[in-house]
């Protein structure tokens, strides 16, 4: 268990600092005031997870702790975005059209909703 969480933690730790540097583009590149850097992280973790998840689906290449570094570790603290999509792809894959819609649309108007609430609640203070 303590491997596990280590090699977790050791993925999360450069995921996380791989996402710093890339969404720095932020800085450089502006599109119509869209976070360019943080639009590029969201779409490479969605592929990455998408394409180590296709290969452990299909194949015996990816031991247990291979993904947990790679999936939950690099792609979690890359992007949740990526498990988010991902967790869609699997409800696709079960044919739960409603829960997708579900899911996502709760996923963002909730999400934007607490950042709000949180933004509001820190200027009473």
């Amino acid at each position: 268990m303590l491997k596990h969480i280590l090699l977790i933690g050791t993925g999360g730790f450069i995921g996380s600092v791989a996402r710093y540097y890339i969404s720095r583009l932020n800085l450089f590149w502006g599109l119509l005031s869209i976070p360019f850097g943080t639009l590029l992280v969201n779409v490479l973790g969605c592929f990455i997870i998408g394409f180590l998840t296709g290969i452990s689906d299909k194949s015996n290449l990816m031991s247990l702790e291979f993904r947990l570094f790679l999936m939950v570790g690099f792609c979690g603290g890359f992007t949740t975005f990526s498990s988010f999509a991902n967790e869609n792809l699997m409800l696709l894959h079960s044919g739960e059209i409603l829960s997708i819609v579900l899911y996502t649309a709760l996923s963002v108007v909730l999400g934007f909703l607490a950042v709000y609430l949180g933004y509001a609640l820190s200027n009473l203070l």
